[in-house]
């Protein structure tokens, strides 16, 4: 059976995407469907969103993280048991990994359909777009722009639009005629509403997790919405025409072992909200017992044999990680024993000895301060030794975004990473000694089985 699907894609970012894709996806659920909800690229944040207005897991699709050939097994193995999928798209549809030479400068990708993009994945599972065009300065020329996406390239099937940011009903008739006159569909108008904007902060929306009741009742806001200002029968009839693929479904069982069942402590609560959910499958796969914890006030749960400390915003909430002193001396006495810990990004300034001033868990010789420059984009990075998670030699695709710095005292002291930097010069980044591995690097378990399985295995005392 082939899933109806609809991709929520955008002529560029800021358009409103998260909201329509939020709503619609609450909006469906509320009309008696049981829906599926995915996120192109590498977002954390998006997809709790998602995952509050569908009533199960958001989950990711990004072809730079786990390859072109996972993409569509992956969203098979995410829309099972769903009757519709739902995909926000990422910046604009046709936005994607900006590739660069050997000396850095970024040169032209000779196919239009970016790598990595929106268009790219929808090309990938089979799927039409709806296209969000934020009204707000538009007139009669949105004609002309959706004119250059609908013949932009072939193999991107733009089903409809949703108007977004419309300022009255005079201005909505004149976008519904220029719409009109190139022959799209739409499937929806939002006026201009200042109560359904998220709250977001340096790195984009504040968490789902984060807001807890605040969030539920944003979600709720935007399906109610949502559910009044689009035609869901067009939209779900549009998501019937996606193209019928024939793949294997992704398992969590792929490519992993059975590696014990040791308990494995996987960092939670409001400072630690970024992790993909296919993890915690694998390590089940793999025979873990995955237990839990919140940092800013519980200990590690007994029995804990490896420790995952994942992304998510521990500089909001530096005070309160360092006030968990039994904690931090657990983790300082877990990693001088040997035992393994893979922290990612905010994993890692947990780990440094402060962070902005306040005392953190000491593992790392080094400190964390808060930056006012954004670091983003892909690595493909190459293993400098041998760790918990990966051979010396390995070569991986992660991604990068923060708003921090780490400090080493000894700089490039055990590093966990080489790639080129922005200047194609060599740089060095993260730590691994023994058994800790942390890093700014976000890696995609689905594309390294072996890591998930060498982690448990290291947590269950095997070689």
């Amino acid at each position: 059976m082939t899933i109806p699907t609809i991709v929520v894609a955008a002529p560029a970012s800021g358009s409103g995407k998260t909201t329509v894709t939020t709503g619609l996806i609450g909006a469906l659920r509320a009309a008696g469907h049981r829906v599926a909800p995915f996120k192109v690229g590498p977002d954390f944040i998006d997809p709790g969103y998602h995952a509050v207005a569908a009533g199960r897991p958001g989950r990711n699709l990004d072809p730079n993280l786990v390859g072109i050939e996972l993409v569509a097994r992956l969203f098979a193995a995410g829309s099972a048991g769903a009757d519709i999928a739902v995909v926000e798209g990422v910046m604009g549809l046709f936005d994607g990994r900006i590739l660069s030479d050997s000396t850095g400068s970024a040169i032209a990708d000779a196919d239009p359909v970016a790598y990595g993009s929106t268009a790219h994945v929808a090309a990938l599972i089979g799927a039409p777009v709806v296209l969000v065009v934020d009204g707000s300065g538009h007139s009669q020329s949105l004609a002309a722009l959706l004119h250059g996406f609908l013949t932009y390239e072939s193999s991107v099937r733009i089903a409809g639009v949703i108007l977004n940011r419309v300022g009255s009903a005079r201005h909505e008739e004149v976008l519904r005629h220029a719409c009109a006159r190139v022959g799209v569909p739409v499937f929806g108008v939002l006026r201009r509403d200042p109560s359904l904007v998220v709250p977001s902060r340096h790195l984009g929306l504040i968490p789902a997790a984060e807001r807890s009741v605040e969030a539920v009742a944003a979600v709720e806001s935007m399906s109610a919405e949502l559910a009044a200002a689009l035609d869901l029968p067009a939209i779900v009839a549009a998501a019937a025409g996606r193209t019928p693929l024939t793949v294997t479904p992704w398992s969590a069982d792929d490519g992993i072992e059975p590696a014990g069942n040791p308990v494995i402590a996987v960092a939670g609560g409001p400072a630690f909200t970024f992790f993909y959910t296919e993890l915690g499958e694998m390590l089940t796969a793999a025979g873990a017992r995955i237990a839990v914890f919140d940092p800013l006030t519980d200990p590690l749960p007994d029995g804990t044999a490896g420790v995952i400390v994942g992304g998510g915003f521990p500089e909001e909430h530096a005070a309160e990680l360092s006030a968990n002193r039994t904690l931090r001396g657990q983790l300082a006495e877990h990693a001088g024993a040997g035992r393994p810990i893979w922290a990612e990004c905010a994993g890692l300034l947990y780990l440094t000895r402060e962070l902005d001033g306040h005392p953190m868990a000491g593992v790392i010789d080094a400190v964390g301060r808060f930056s006012p420059s954004l670091t983003l984009g892909y690595r493909d990075a190459v293993a400098v030794a041998d760790s918990v998670l990966f051979g010396e030699g390995a070569r991986v695709t992660g991604h990068e975004f923060h708003r921090s710095v780490v400090v080493e005292d000894r700089p490039g002291a055990n590093p966990a990473w080489t790639w080129r930097d922005a200047d194609g010069r060599p740089a060095r980044h993260g730590y691994t000694h023994r058994g800790v591995h942390a890093s700014y690097l976000h890696l995609h378990p689905a594309a390294h089985p072996d890591a998930v399985t060498r982690f448990v295995a290291a947590a269950a005392g095997r070689p």
